[in-house]
């Protein structure tokens, strides 16, 4: 599984990306407004950090104005990924802009009926949003499970992209159905290291070792 982290705080975007940790990067105009900087600017910033897509969402709702927005944002950096809501002028855009052979990542997935529609669509991604499915008591997880078992069935390359991630379970269940990404705040993608089992296994290694007396170095 490739880890995305969604922010657009490109301070913790360099120490995850210096730890070897990420694979990409996911923004939206939320996370642009938090950071409070021109969103071009931020999105090249990060494009130099980071390798992998770098998602960039447009702000338009017509199909000509996201393919007209899409386009912009795409000569930012090779590595940008036009992001588009999950709409009927989305998933026209989606067709146009991937038939040219620009990444886009398909955002606000509810349903696998419109996964599947993306991928037809011919989506790099599609972004299924499960914490907030969770929210109204629906089974966020069910629904990577429903579009994984679609994806298979008809051999779909677009990958998921599994979004809106609370905790650490939701990464474990994501990586067991088999979600190709997941894109997690930094502070989630950070906890996944922590156990306290290995924090007290540590401790004892190093207070057994100060007993001997040694250096390694």
């Amino acid at each position: 599984m490739k880890f995305f982290v969604d922010t657009a705080d490109i301070a913790e975007i360099r120490e995850l990306a210096d730890a070897g940790l990420l694979d990409g990067v996911t923004t939206n105009p939320s996370l642009i407004m938090k950071a409070d900087r021109p969103m071009k600017d931020i999105v090249a910033e990060i494009c130099d950090v980071v390798d992998g897509p770098v998602s960039a969402e447009v702000t338009a709702t017509d199909y000509a104005s996201m393919v007209r927005e899409g386009k912009i944002l795409a000569e930012i950096a090779d590595n940008v990924c036009i992001k588009l809501p999950l709409t009927l002028d989305g998933l026209k855009a989606c067709k146009d802009l991937t038939g040219e052979g620009y990444l886009v990542n398909v955002t606000l997935c509810f349903s696998a009926v419109q996964a599947l529609l993306a991928a037809k669509a011919g989506a790099t991604f599609i972004s299924p949003f499960i914490g907030r499915l969770d929210d109204i008591n629906l089974d966020g997880m069910q629904l990577i499970a429903d579009i994984r078992r679609i994806y298979d069935n008809y051999e779909f390359e677009t990958e998921i992209l599994a979004a809106s991630i609370r905790t650490m379970n939701h990464v474990r269940e994501a990586a067991l159905i088999g979600a190709d990404v997941c894109t997690v705040p930094p502070a989630t993608l950070k906890g996944l290291v922590k156990h306290p089992l290995t924090d007290k296994g540590l401790d004892q290694f190093l207070a057994d070792w100060k007993k001997t007396g040694q250096t390694i170095g």
